[in-house]
């Protein structure tokens, strides 16, 4: 009797990092005590970390598009231009400060430097004077993680803004690591989010 080998795939690796490297990047990040670019630069290299690390282990089908900065509902809701008003985006590639906004809302303070360009064009304008509310933040069915909800307005229209998956692709390709990109289905996504007035 031979013996076939059984192709081994993953759904990815937490994206936290061994020893919780993605939390201390956002926690710098914003802090203020780093940029953008160096908040990219360190995931990117977590990111290339986590494909060698299951290349390594001998798995065969590895992700990509795993990751986040923040959660993959809130990714995807990036990826198709669904940014709430209050947000101030205008089309084209969603900002960091943006996506960062939509997860955590701006405080008074944060909102009013948004305004003046510091963040990149966040945000245009506060909702009712008191800063932006982030999106409403849930649990992922049935378990203890957590997602950001989408909020879809009436004639919404979705578009591409982002080629996240994409890029992750070419960027484990370029280390030599063939993925397999994942994706939020869209009934899923559809069916996660929420309709505002």
């Amino acid at each position: 009797m031979t013996c076939t080998a059984i192709p081994v795939a993953t759904l990815g690796t937490p994206r936290i990092g061994l020893h919780r490297e993605l939390t201390i990047a956002l926690e710098d990040h914003w802090a203020g005590r780093t940029s953008v670019a160096t908040l990219l630069k360190s995931v990117a290299g977590l990111r290339a970390d986590s494909w060698a690390r299951q290349r390594a282990r001998g798995v065969d089908i590895i992700p990509s598009n795993d990751f986040s900065l923040y959660d993959h509902v809130l990714d995807t809701s990036v990826m198709l231009g669904a940014v709430p008003e209050r947000f101030g985006w205008r089309g084209g590639v969603v900002p960091v400060p943006t996506y960062f906004a939509m997860a955590r809302g701006l405080e008074r303070e944060e909102h009013d430097a948004a305004s003046h360009g510091a963040h990149d064009g966040a945000c245009a304008r506060a909702a009712g004077g008191d800063g932006i509310p982030a999106l409403e933040m849930t649990k992922w069915f049935d378990t203890n993680y957590h997602y950001m909800v989408p909020e879809f307005s009436p004639g919404q229209r979705f578009g591409l803004s982002s080629l996240k998956p994409v890029d992750e692709y070419r960027e484990a390709r370029a280390l030599g690591i063939e993925t397999r990109p994942v994706l939020l289905g869209p009934v899923t996504y559809l069916r996660l989010g929420k309709g505002s007035v």
